[in-house]
C-alpha cells in the first residue's frame, strides 16, 4: 500500500481464449484461476492486476484491498507492468485481442471503470490510459485494443462530463494539472511474442505476451 495516488490506468489483455460463455459463473472461475496462477505459479501475494473484467462485462476486484484504498486515495502497488506498479493502476480484459476487440459488454465495462478511476484520482484520460506496450516490450493488450485506446479515451471523456457538475469537473481538472510529470513511454510498435513451454492458466496455450509484469525496481509480487 502507497500514500500516494496512481498516475496511469493501464490496460491489458488476459492473452487467454476469446470464450463464448458471459456468464458471472464463467467470471468467477476466471478470478479463481488467474489467482491460483498468479499465486500458485508465480509466488505473488495475489491476483498482478488491480481489476478483471470478464467476456460478460463483469468487472471484479483483482488485487485484494484494492477497493478499499481507492476510497482513501491510495495505492495498492500491484504487479502487471513490470517497473512501474508503484504509480499504475492495472485492468485486464479477459481474452486475446490480436485481430479483434472485445465484446460490446467488456467495452461498456471499461469505460465506466476507466472513468470512475479518472474521477476519483483527477486524471485527463487522455494522459492517464495506455496500453501495457507502452511502457514494456510486450503484445499486450493486442493490436486491435491497442489501436481502440484513443476513441476509449474519448468515450471516458464524454462519460465523465455527462455525470461530473462544473465544480467538481473544475476541481478534477486542476488535480490534474498538479498530477506527477508525465512518465516516458517506449510507444514500441506490435510484436508478437511466442511463448514457448509455457501454458496459460486457462489450460489452452498462450499464443501472445501478457507480460512482463514484474521488474526489478517493483516493490512487490
Amino acid at each position: 500500500m502507497v500514500d500516494h495516488a496512481p498516475d496511469r490506468i493501464v490496460v491489458h489483455h488476459t492473452a487467454t481464449a476469446n470464450v463464448a460463455d458471459t456468464g458471472i459463473g464463467a467470471a468467477f472461475r476466471l478470478s479463481q484461476a488467474i489467482q491460483r496462477y498468479h499465486m500458485g505459479r508465480n509466488g505473488w501475494d495475489d491476483i498482478g492486476e488491480q481489476f478483471t473484467i470478464s467476456r460478460g462485462g463483469y468487472v471484479m476486484e483483482g488485487r485484494n484491498g484494492t477497493l478499499a484504498a481507492i476510497a482513501r486515495g491510495e495505492h495498492v502497488v500491484g504487479a502487471h507492468t513490470a517497473n512501474h506498479n508503484t504509480h499504475t493502476v492495472g485492468i485486464e480484459t479477459e481474452g486475446t485481442y490480436m485481430t479483434e476487440l472485445p465484446l460490446h459488454g467488456q467495452i461498456v465495462a471499461l469505460t465506466r471503470l476507466a472513468a470512475w478511476l479518472c474521477g476519483i484520482y483527477g486524471l485527463d484520460p487522455d494522459v492517464a490510459i495506455i496500453g501495457h506496450r507502452d511502457l514494456n516490450t510486450t503484445s499486450c493488450p493486442g493490436d486491435s485494443l491497442y489501436a481502440y485506446l484513443p476513441e476509449l479515451r474519448r468515450r471516458v471523456i464524454r462519460r465523465m462530463a455527462r455525470f461530473q457538475d462544473p465544480a467538481q469537473a473544475a476541481a478534477l481538472a486542476a488535480r490534474a494539472a498538479q498530477a506527477a510529470p508525465p512518465v516516458p513511454l517506449e510507444r514500441r510498435p506490435p510484436r508478437r511474442l511466442a511463448l514457448p513451454g509455457r501454458l496459460d492458466f486457462l489450460g489452452s496455450a498462450a499464443p501472445f505476451e501478457h507480460g512482463p509484469a514484474v521488474g526489478g525496481r517493483d516493490l512487490t509480487g
